[in-house]
Formats: C-alpha cells, sequence, structure tokens
C-alpha cells in the first residue's frame, strides 16, 4: 500500500519483523469465548495480549524498532513517550538490548504501569513523569531528543512500530489456520490497527477490521471525518492506553489508503467505515461509552478470569453494537492486562452508572425532625441502597441539601423511584451523568 505521506508498511515487512523478534515475544493464546460466542452468535476468540511478558502487545512494535538501531544510534539512547504500556516495551528492550534510555509518562499514568517499567528497565531506564495527558509526555520526549541527539521510539508514528504491532494480525491467521471473518482491535494512536490492516490488505483482503475507540477520545474518528489527524480539544483520560488526543499521521495515512471514510450509520451517531465489498472486507471505527468498558472489564475478570485494562476491554465492549454474521470467525484483541487494583473502586462505580444502577441526587430536606427518616421510609424502594450521604453545607449535618448516591436492585426500579420522589415533599434534583454538577459533586 501507498499514501500521501510515502511508503507504507506491507505484510513483507511484518513477516520481517516476526523474525526479529521471534526469540522475546510472547506467542499468544488465540482463546476461545464461550460466553460471547453464546450473546453473539458468532465464534468469537481473545487474542490474548493481555499474556505478553510486558502484559501488552507493546513490545513488538517497540523491539522491533530498536533491534534496527545503528550502534551510533545504540550509544545515544532513546527517549520515548507513553501512557504506560509502550513504555514498558521499550523497557524491556532497553535493558535487553543494553540501551540506555528515557521514559516520559504522563500524570495520570497508573502506579502500576510506572512500578513495572522501573521493573522491566532496571539500570537501563530512567522514568520521567511529566504533564497531565500522553500529548503532554510526547511533547517533553521530542523536546528531550532535540537537546541530547537520542533517538525516539515512537509508540505508533513510525512504519518499524507499526510493522512490529503487525506481527499480532500474522498470528492470528497462522493460530487459525486461515483468515477470520472480522478483527475487533482497540484504537488509540492507530499503530495495532494500522499493523493489522497493512498485513491483512496484502494476505486477506476479505478480513473486516472494527477498530474501536473511548467516546471520550475518539481522535482516529476525528481524523478521518476532517481528512487528516486532528488534535482533540479534550479527553477523558481513563481509558489511559486509548486516551490520545491526535493518532499518528502515518497510521491514519494506513487506514486512509484502504479506503476508510466517514459514513452515516441507522444505528450509530457516526461509525468510519469502508462500502462493503463482494469479498466481504472492509473497515470500520466504533466508539463506546467509557462506563461500558468497565462492565466488560468486570465481565472478562468475573467469567473469563481475564484481568484486562480499561483499553484492553475496548474490542469485546462493541461486540454489542455490532452486526455479526451467525457461526462468522471473529477475532477481539485484548490489548492490555497492566490494571492498577486501586483503580477497581471507580470501575465498578462507572459500570453501575453505565447500567442504570447507580444515580445521584440532591435532595432539599425539609427544615423539620424527622425528614431524612420518611425519605428512607417512604422514598427509598425495599432493594434500593444508600451508597453516599453527605450534607452539601459543610456547617449544617442536620438539615439542608444533601448529596445522595442510591444504587438500585435493579434498572427498572429507576422509574418508581423518581415517582416516589416526584410525590414526596422534598425538594429533589437528579444529577445527570456527564453533567458539570455531577463531575463536580461525585
Amino acid at each position: 500500500m501507498r499514501g500521501g505521506r510515502g511508503e507504507l508498511p506491507a505484510a513483507g515487512d511484518i513477516d520481517a519483523a516476526a523474525a526479529r523478534i521471534a526469540d522475546v515475544v510472547v506467542r499468544t493464546p488465540l482463546q476461545y469465548c464461550e460466553r460471547l460466542s453464546a450473546a453473539t452468535g458468532a465464534r468469537v476468540f481473545l487474542k490474548r495480549e493481555d499474556l505478553q511478558g510486558v502484559r501488552s502487545y507493546k513490545i513488538r512494535g517497540a523491539f522491533n524498532l530498536m533491534v534496527q538501531l545503528a550502534d551510533d544510534e545504540r550509544a545515544a539512547g532513546v527517549v520515548a513517550a507513553s501512557a504506560g504500556n509502550h513504555a514498558q516495551g521499550v523497557a524491556y528492550a532497553c535493558r535487553s538490548l543494553g540501551i540506555h534510555g528515557r521514559i516520559y509518562v504522563p500524570t495520570n499514568t497508573p502506579k502500576q504501569k510506572r512500578d513495572r517499567i522501573r521493573a522491566h528497565g532496571g539500570e537501563y531506564v530512567e522514568l520521567v513523569v511529566t504533564g497531565t495527558t500522553f500529548d503532554a509526555a510526547s511533547a517533553a520526549a521530542q523536546a528531550d531528543a532535540e537537546r541530547t541527539g537520542a533517538t525516539i521510539v515512537p509508540p505508533f508514528d513510525d512504519p518499524r512500530t507499526i510493522a512490529g504491532q503487525g506481527t499480532v494480525a500474522a498470528e492470528i491467521v497462522e493460530q487459525l489456520g486461515g483468515a477470520p471473518d472480522t478483527v475487533v482491535v482497540p484504537v488509540g494512536g492507530g499503530g495495532l490497527m494500522a499493523g493489522l490492516v497493512s498485513y491483512l490488505h496484502d494476505r486477506a483482503p476479505g478480513v473486516y477490521v472494527a477498530g474501536v475507540e473511548p467516546a471520550g477520545a475518539a481522535s482516529m474518528t476525528a481524523a478521518l471525518a476532517a481528512g487528516g489527524p486532528v488534535t482533540l480539544s479534550e479527553v477523558d483520560p481513563f481509558v489511559d492506553g486509548a486516551a490520545v488526543r491526535r493518532v499518528g499521521a502515518l497510521p491514519y495515512d494506513v487506514l486512509l489508503a484502504a479506503g476508510a471514510h466517514v459514513v452515516t450509520h441507522a444505528s450509530l451517531p457516526m461509525v468510519t467505515t469502508t462500502v462493503p465489498r463482494a469479498d466481504g472486507g472492509g473497515i470500520a471505527m466504533l466508539q463506546v461509552d467509557e462506563g461500558a468498558v468497565c462492565t466488560a472489564m468486570l465481565d472478562l475478570y468475573q467469567t473469563e478470569g481475564v484481568i484486562a485494562e480499561p483499553a484492553g476491554a475496548l474490542a469485546v465492549t462493541a461486540l454489542e453494537q455490532m452486526r455479526l454474521e451467525p457461526g462468522s470467525t471473529v477475532v477481539c484483541v485484548i490489548s492490555g492486562g497492566n490494571n492498577d487494583v486501586s483503580r477497581y473502586g471507580e470501575i465498578l462505580e462507572r459500570s453501575l452508572v453505565h447500567l442504570g444502577l447507580k444515580h445521584y441526587f440532591l435532595v432539599d430536606f425539609p427544615q423539620e425532625p424527622g425528614a431524612l427518616r420518611r425519605f428512607l421510609d417512604e422514598v427509598l424502594g425495599p432493594d434500593d441502597d444508600i451508597t453516599l450521604f453527605e450534607y452539601v453545607k459543610r456547617n449544617n449535618r442536620e438539615t439542608g441539601e444533601a448529596l445522595v448516591g442510591v444504587e438500585l436492585g435493579e434498572r427498572e426500579a429507576l422509574a418508581p423511584l423518581l415517582a416516589r420522589m416526584e410525590a414526596s415533599a422534598m425538594q429533589v434534583d437528579r444529577l445527570v451523568p456527564g453533567s458539570p454538577a455531577y463531575r463536580y459533586l461525585t
């Protein structure tokens, strides 16, 4: 394939990358998922990149790039920016190849990922925490490279990185003994999807590739809508492995060369897709809510025993909005498993809100004794539970407006609860998820 910025990665580059990294990268399992197969009617497999030595696919691209560095480049060292997973791949490659590196990560990178970066890199890596987003860390890494002459190891915008990531596709085809009908892949900067598209475009053009972005960081969809990479004004940092403000120019070119463009869709606000071809191939970009991602993470853990990070659960999250042919073979890439256990409180909270089981209200209690008791007895249902109660005015613990969090026994209990609130003598305002008041108070 060729694009507007020159030669693009092809299947031959990916074959060469597979040979270079064979002794370092784990050939991860392709695991049949009974639960998702039953739910969709398709034959769903999970490509378990969370089982890599660094718990994500990122080692593939980082090592493929660094093993090709010349002696003078190795001596000058490397720099990289990452939300966490690419950093671990670079750190592992630094120690394996004896190359010194400085790795820049944003402040929202979970502690678990920071600790693993240091563990993988050892004495060969210096970790620098700076900025609140990946893009800020990337700017700091770029300035470092210009100042010191070190080589930048891009997480997605380099043909060597993309070729390394594309080895995931080569393994999938080999493990299945043929091409799947659909591959679903998470998208942050676009390197993994570009690698899969590059390989499948050449070797299995009938495969449909669906890229999945978090709704709060849909940078590839924005790029395809605008005719080129654009910088999002803001992103939701929760899906930290895919919270990228601007996709790479080269991944964008790969998708553009494969025919991706924006169209409207009957059941979604917008998807990006090719016009369906007779062979069934094509490309789609889907967006999923961060709360839905949390639900998928919990389902993977409780049913399959898969510990996926938010970005790692993007692909399976999208299955519920896809139109899959019964009996077709679908592969979802579980891109990473670097999840900090301390985040599970927030994950559970977001999941409950997404499922319609958790709601927040501002309740203005009458200035009279027994108001709270009446709220408990007359407003709450038998299976409703108060999970949060605090007066908004800190100097008034007896009466006044309070923030109340309610967890329902079932989603359908919301309408009766709202009706009882309306019938009560209390002023009750429901906080809408995503609104400024909701974000500020919860």
